[in-house]
Protein backbone atom coordinates (compact mmCIF):
# COMPACT_ATOMS: atom_id res chain seq x y z
CA UNK A 1 0.00 0.00 0.00
CA UNK A 2 1.03 3.60 -0.61
CA UNK A 3 2.24 5.49 2.38
CA UNK A 4 1.03 9.10 3.12
CA UNK A 5 3.45 12.18 2.60
CA UNK A 6 1.46 14.59 4.12
CA UNK A 7 2.85 16.49 7.15
CA UNK A 8 0.71 15.27 9.43
CA UNK A 9 1.66 11.93 8.24
CA UNK A 10 5.47 12.71 8.48
CA UNK A 11 4.86 13.86 12.55
CA UNK A 12 3.18 11.24 13.39
CA UNK A 13 5.39 8.43 12.41
CA UNK A 14 8.73 9.84 13.39
CA UNK A 15 7.29 10.48 17.48
CA UNK A 16 4.87 7.64 17.53
CA UNK A 17 7.04 5.26 15.37
CA UNK A 18 8.98 5.45 18.39
CA UNK A 19 8.34 2.14 20.15
CA UNK A 20 9.31 4.44 23.94
CA UNK A 21 6.69 7.03 22.57
CA UNK A 22 4.11 4.12 21.07
CA UNK A 23 4.57 2.49 24.26
CA UNK A 24 3.64 5.41 26.62
CA UNK A 25 0.77 6.23 24.52
CA UNK A 26 -1.12 3.03 24.55
CA UNK A 27 -0.66 2.58 27.79
CA UNK A 28 -2.48 6.00 28.52
CA UNK A 29 -5.42 5.05 25.91
CA UNK A 30 -5.68 0.90 25.79
CA UNK A 31 -8.02 -0.62 28.97
CA UNK A 32 -6.01 -1.08 31.75
CA UNK A 33 -6.63 -4.87 31.80
CA UNK A 34 -5.56 -4.99 28.21
CA UNK A 35 -2.25 -3.12 29.38
CA UNK A 36 -1.41 -5.31 32.64
CA UNK A 37 -1.38 -8.64 29.74
CA UNK A 38 0.80 -6.45 27.45
CA UNK A 39 5.06 -6.84 27.33
CA UNK A 40 4.85 -3.40 26.26
CA UNK A 41 8.93 -3.50 27.07
CA UNK A 42 8.82 -5.57 23.96
CA UNK A 43 6.87 -3.44 21.86
CA UNK A 44 8.30 -3.73 18.12
CA UNK A 45 7.20 -1.83 14.99
CA UNK A 46 6.54 -3.72 12.00
CA UNK A 47 7.06 -2.59 8.41
CA UNK A 48 4.57 -1.33 5.81
CA UNK A 49 0.91 0.47 5.75
CA UNK A 50 -2.12 -1.10 5.06
CA UNK A 51 -4.56 2.16 4.35
CA UNK A 52 -6.45 2.21 1.08
CA UNK A 53 -4.26 3.88 -1.74
CA UNK A 54 -7.52 6.46 -2.43
CA UNK A 55 -7.15 7.47 1.42
CA UNK A 56 -3.62 7.60 2.22
CA UNK A 57 -4.31 11.61 2.33
CA UNK A 58 -6.26 11.27 5.74
CA UNK A 59 -4.93 8.43 7.27
CA UNK A 60 -1.72 6.89 8.70
CA UNK A 61 -0.68 4.08 10.20
CA UNK A 62 1.72 2.34 11.92
CA UNK A 63 1.36 -1.38 13.10
CA UNK A 64 3.55 -2.91 15.95
CA UNK A 65 3.81 -6.47 17.36
CA UNK A 66 4.24 -7.17 21.17
CA UNK A 67 3.25 -10.19 23.40
CA UNK A 68 -0.21 -10.55 25.01
CA UNK A 69 -0.11 -12.95 27.86
CA UNK A 70 3.43 -14.30 26.34
CA UNK A 71 1.88 -15.32 23.37
CA UNK A 72 2.54 -13.00 19.86
CA UNK A 73 -0.17 -10.04 19.32
CA UNK A 74 -0.45 -6.64 17.00
CA UNK A 75 -1.55 -3.71 17.98
CA UNK A 76 -2.50 -1.53 14.76
CA UNK A 77 -3.09 2.34 15.79
CA UNK A 78 -4.17 4.52 12.88
CA UNK A 79 -4.51 8.19 12.60
CA UNK A 80 -7.64 10.17 11.31
CA UNK A 81 -5.95 13.49 9.46
CA UNK A 82 -9.92 14.90 8.53
CA UNK A 83 -11.97 17.32 10.64
CA UNK A 84 -15.15 15.03 9.69
CA UNK A 85 -15.34 11.64 10.95
CA UNK A 86 -15.01 8.78 8.64
CA UNK A 87 -18.68 7.25 8.89
CA UNK A 88 -17.12 3.74 7.14
CA UNK A 89 -14.10 3.73 9.99
CA UNK A 90 -15.44 0.82 11.65
CA UNK A 91 -15.39 -1.55 8.02
CA UNK A 92 -12.29 0.34 6.73
CA UNK A 93 -10.37 -0.88 9.62
CA UNK A 94 -11.87 -4.75 9.77
CA UNK A 95 -10.53 -4.85 5.87
CA UNK A 96 -6.95 -2.74 6.96
CA UNK A 97 -6.75 -5.64 10.04
CA UNK A 98 -7.66 -8.73 7.72
CA UNK A 99 -4.83 -7.55 5.35
CA UNK A 100 -2.68 -7.68 8.62
CA UNK A 101 -3.87 -11.30 9.06
CA UNK A 102 -3.40 -11.90 5.41
CA UNK A 103 0.23 -10.60 5.24
CA UNK A 104 0.67 -13.09 8.85
CA UNK A 105 -0.72 -16.30 7.01
CA UNK A 106 1.69 -15.94 3.72
CA UNK A 107 4.58 -15.29 6.25
CA UNK A 108 3.75 -17.83 8.29
CA UNK A 109 1.93 -20.46 5.88
CA UNK A 110 -0.02 -23.80 7.44
CA UNK A 111 -0.97 -22.30 10.65
CA UNK A 112 -4.23 -22.36 12.03
CA UNK A 113 -4.66 -19.30 14.80
CA UNK A 114 -4.33 -15.75 14.11
CA UNK A 115 -2.30 -13.13 16.31
CA UNK A 116 -5.01 -10.91 17.97
CA UNK A 117 -5.30 -7.70 16.30
CA UNK A 118 -5.79 -4.67 18.77
CA UNK A 119 -7.23 -1.74 16.81
CA UNK A 120 -7.03 1.98 17.87
CA UNK A 121 -7.72 5.23 15.98
CA UNK A 122 -6.66 8.28 16.91
CA UNK A 123 -8.73 11.61 15.84
CA UNK A 124 -7.02 14.44 16.27
CA UNK A 125 -8.93 17.17 14.53
CA UNK A 126 -10.82 20.36 16.69
CA UNK A 127 -14.79 18.36 15.93
CA UNK A 128 -15.17 15.53 17.90
CA UNK A 129 -15.51 12.07 16.75
CA UNK A 130 -19.41 11.81 15.65
CA UNK A 131 -19.68 8.14 14.17
CA UNK A 132 -19.51 4.90 15.22
CA UNK A 133 -16.46 2.59 16.67
CA UNK A 134 -18.54 -0.43 15.89
CA UNK A 135 -19.61 -2.38 12.73
CA UNK A 136 -22.67 -3.82 13.68
CA UNK A 137 -23.92 -0.23 13.91
CA UNK A 138 -23.27 0.59 9.96
CA UNK A 139 -25.43 -2.98 8.68
CA UNK A 140 -28.35 -1.39 7.43
CA UNK A 141 -31.00 -3.35 9.57
CA UNK A 142 -34.03 -1.79 11.58
CA UNK A 143 -33.61 -2.75 15.73
CA UNK A 144 -35.56 -5.55 15.86
CA UNK A 145 -34.20 -7.47 13.09
CA UNK A 146 -30.38 -6.77 14.22
CA UNK A 147 -32.10 -8.06 17.45
CA UNK A 148 -32.70 -11.45 15.80
CA UNK A 149 -29.45 -11.88 13.67
CA UNK A 150 -26.95 -10.20 15.68
CA UNK A 151 -25.33 -13.69 16.33
CA UNK A 152 -24.60 -14.13 12.94
CA UNK A 153 -23.34 -10.55 12.38
CA UNK A 154 -19.52 -9.22 12.82
CA UNK A 155 -19.29 -7.08 15.86
CA UNK A 156 -16.11 -5.58 15.36
CA UNK A 157 -15.05 -2.56 17.28
CA UNK A 158 -11.74 -0.66 17.88
CA UNK A 159 -10.91 1.61 20.45
CA UNK A 160 -11.36 5.42 19.84
CA UNK A 161 -8.61 8.25 20.78
CA UNK A 162 -10.61 11.40 20.74
CA UNK A 163 -8.14 14.49 21.08
CA UNK A 164 -10.97 16.74 20.29
CA UNK A 165 -12.73 15.78 23.81
CA UNK A 166 -9.36 15.97 25.64
CA UNK A 167 -9.09 19.09 26.89
CA UNK A 168 -5.35 20.42 27.30
CA UNK A 169 -5.26 20.61 31.17
CA UNK A 170 -6.19 16.69 30.53
CA UNK A 171 -3.73 16.18 27.65
CA UNK A 172 -1.27 18.29 30.05
CA UNK A 173 -1.45 15.68 32.60
CA UNK A 174 -1.35 12.15 30.38
CA UNK A 175 1.37 9.97 31.15
CA UNK A 176 3.27 9.97 28.09
CA UNK A 177 6.18 11.04 26.91
CA UNK A 178 6.90 14.99 26.15
CA UNK A 179 7.47 13.94 22.42
CA UNK A 180 3.73 12.27 22.12
CA UNK A 181 2.13 15.04 24.52
CA UNK A 182 3.31 17.83 22.61
CA UNK A 183 2.67 15.71 18.93
CA UNK A 184 -1.06 15.27 20.10
CA UNK A 185 -1.42 18.88 21.52
CA UNK A 186 0.19 20.35 17.89
CA UNK A 187 -2.24 18.21 15.85
CA UNK A 188 -5.19 19.15 16.93
CA UNK A 189 -3.60 22.58 17.57
CA UNK A 190 -0.97 23.69 14.83
CA UNK A 191 -2.96 23.71 11.32
CA UNK A 192 -4.08 27.43 10.21
CA UNK A 193 -3.64 28.90 13.97
CA UNK A 194 -1.87 32.56 13.93
CA UNK A 195 -1.82 32.57 17.28
CA UNK A 196 0.31 29.21 18.11
CA UNK A 197 3.16 31.04 19.73
CA UNK A 198 0.85 31.96 22.96
CA UNK A 199 -0.84 28.29 22.57
CA UNK A 200 3.14 27.19 22.88
CA UNK A 201 4.21 29.34 26.13
CA UNK A 202 3.03 26.96 28.68
CA UNK A 203 4.44 23.61 26.84
CA UNK A 204 8.06 25.19 26.93
CA UNK A 205 9.25 22.62 29.82
CA UNK A 206 8.02 19.63 27.08
CA UNK A 207 10.20 21.63 24.55
CA UNK A 208 13.23 21.65 26.42
CA UNK A 209 12.69 17.80 27.51
CA UNK A 210 12.39 17.11 23.86
CA UNK A 211 15.80 18.25 23.23
CA UNK A 212 17.69 16.60 26.19
CA UNK A 213 16.43 13.27 25.05
CA UNK A 214 18.94 10.69 23.14
CA UNK A 215 17.58 11.66 19.42
CA UNK A 216 15.70 14.69 20.68
CA UNK A 217 17.05 16.97 18.11
CA UNK A 218 15.50 15.07 15.15
CA UNK A 219 11.87 15.06 16.78
CA UNK A 220 12.36 19.01 17.70
CA UNK A 221 13.21 19.50 14.25
CA UNK A 222 10.16 17.41 12.84
CA UNK A 223 7.45 19.16 14.88
CA UNK A 224 9.17 22.43 13.88
CA UNK A 225 9.16 22.04 10.55
CA UNK A 226 5.33 20.51 11.11
CA UNK A 227 4.48 24.27 12.80
CA UNK A 228 6.03 25.67 9.89
CA UNK A 229 4.64 24.07 7.17
CA UNK A 230 0.86 23.70 8.45
CA UNK A 231 0.75 26.78 11.00
CA UNK A 232 0.17 30.26 10.07
CA UNK A 233 2.40 31.03 13.30
CA UNK A 234 5.35 34.61 12.44
CA UNK A 235 8.13 33.28 11.83
CA UNK A 236 9.76 36.21 14.00
CA UNK A 237 7.46 35.33 16.82
CA UNK A 238 8.04 31.46 16.57
CA UNK A 239 11.82 32.02 16.48
CA UNK A 240 11.56 33.85 19.89
CA UNK A 241 9.70 31.26 21.74
CA UNK A 242 12.36 28.58 20.50
CA UNK A 243 15.45 30.38 21.52
CA UNK A 244 13.84 30.98 25.60
CA UNK A 245 14.01 27.38 25.29
CA UNK A 246 18.01 26.96 24.48
CA UNK A 247 20.55 28.56 21.67
CA UNK A 248 20.51 24.73 20.77
CA UNK A 249 16.52 25.07 20.27
CA UNK A 250 17.14 27.96 18.40
CA UNK A 251 19.89 26.31 15.99
CA UNK A 252 17.65 23.48 15.06
CA UNK A 253 14.92 26.09 14.06
CA UNK A 254 17.49 27.68 12.01
CA UNK A 255 18.06 24.73 9.80
CA UNK A 256 14.51 23.64 9.78
CA UNK A 257 13.67 27.05 8.28
CA UNK A 258 16.87 27.10 6.03
CA UNK A 259 15.66 23.60 5.10
CA UNK A 260 11.98 24.63 4.43
CA UNK A 261 12.98 27.86 2.39
CA UNK A 262 15.21 25.27 0.14
CA UNK A 263 11.83 23.56 -0.24
CA UNK A 264 9.73 26.33 -1.39
CA UNK A 265 12.54 27.71 -3.78
CA UNK A 266 12.69 24.40 -5.26
CA UNK A 267 9.41 23.82 -5.52
CA UNK A 268 9.01 27.16 -7.57
CA UNK A 269 11.82 27.20 -9.18
CA UNK A 270 12.47 28.66 -13.18
CA UNK A 271 14.79 26.04 -15.15
CA UNK A 272 17.50 28.54 -15.32
CA UNK A 273 17.68 28.87 -11.61
CA UNK A 274 17.70 25.00 -11.36
CA UNK A 275 21.67 24.54 -10.12
CA UNK A 276 21.64 27.29 -7.40
CA UNK A 277 18.37 26.26 -5.84
CA UNK A 278 19.68 22.51 -5.69
CA UNK A 279 22.82 23.97 -4.12
CA UNK A 280 20.83 25.68 -0.80
CA UNK A 281 18.51 22.13 -0.74
CA UNK A 282 21.76 20.27 -0.73
CA UNK A 283 23.37 22.73 2.04
CA UNK A 284 20.37 22.09 4.36
CA UNK A 285 19.94 18.15 3.77
CA UNK A 286 24.01 18.43 4.82
CA UNK A 287 22.55 20.64 8.06
CA UNK A 288 20.37 18.08 8.91
CA UNK A 289 22.08 15.46 8.28
CA UNK A 290 25.05 16.35 10.73
CA UNK A 291 22.82 16.89 13.52
CA UNK A 292 21.77 13.71 13.66
CA UNK A 293 24.57 11.68 12.71
CA UNK A 294 27.35 13.76 13.23
CA UNK A 295 30.50 14.49 11.11
CA UNK A 296 29.62 13.19 7.46
CA UNK A 297 32.26 11.77 5.42
CA UNK A 298 33.72 13.51 2.86
CA UNK A 299 31.87 10.57 0.44
CA UNK A 300 28.74 11.80 1.35
CA UNK A 301 29.51 15.33 1.23
CA UNK A 302 30.38 14.65 -2.32
CA UNK A 303 27.30 12.48 -2.88
CA UNK A 304 24.23 15.10 -1.86
CA UNK A 305 26.28 17.87 -3.49
CA UNK A 306 26.52 16.50 -6.82
CA UNK A 307 22.59 14.96 -6.76
CA UNK A 308 19.55 16.55 -8.35
CA UNK A 309 17.18 18.48 -6.88
CA UNK A 310 14.32 15.12 -7.58
CA UNK A 311 16.88 12.91 -5.59
CA UNK A 312 17.72 16.00 -2.92
CA UNK A 313 14.21 16.13 -2.09
CA UNK A 314 13.22 12.59 -1.91
CA UNK A 315 16.29 12.21 0.41
CA UNK A 316 15.15 15.43 2.68
CA UNK A 317 12.19 13.46 3.36
CA UNK A 318 13.70 10.22 4.78
CA UNK A 319 15.69 12.25 6.88
CA UNK A 320 13.80 12.28 10.33
CA UNK A 321 12.27 9.20 10.15
CA UNK A 322 16.15 7.55 9.55
CA UNK A 323 18.19 5.50 11.52
CA UNK A 324 21.27 5.76 9.57
CA UNK A 325 22.56 7.50 6.55
CA UNK A 326 22.30 4.13 4.43
CA UNK A 327 18.71 4.68 5.06
CA UNK A 328 18.20 7.97 3.74
CA UNK A 329 20.92 7.86 0.83
CA UNK A 330 19.67 4.54 -0.35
Amino acid sequence: MARSSSPHDAVFRLVLGEPANAASQLRAVLPAGLVDRLDLRRLTQVSGSFVDEALNWRHSDLLFTVPLDGREAFIYVLIEHQSSADPLMPFRMLRYVLRIWDRYLSEHPGVTRLPAVIPLVVHHNRRPWTGSTQLLNLIDLDVPAVDAVQEYLPRFRFILDDLARLDEQALRARPVTPPVRLTLFLLTNAPGNPDLVQLLLPWLPDLRAILDQPGGVTQFVALLSYIQTVGETPPDELRKLVAVVGPDAEEAYVTTAEMLRAEGRAEGRAEGLAEGLAAGRADALVQLLTIKFGPLPQTVLDTVHAASTDQLQTWTARVLSATTLDEVLS
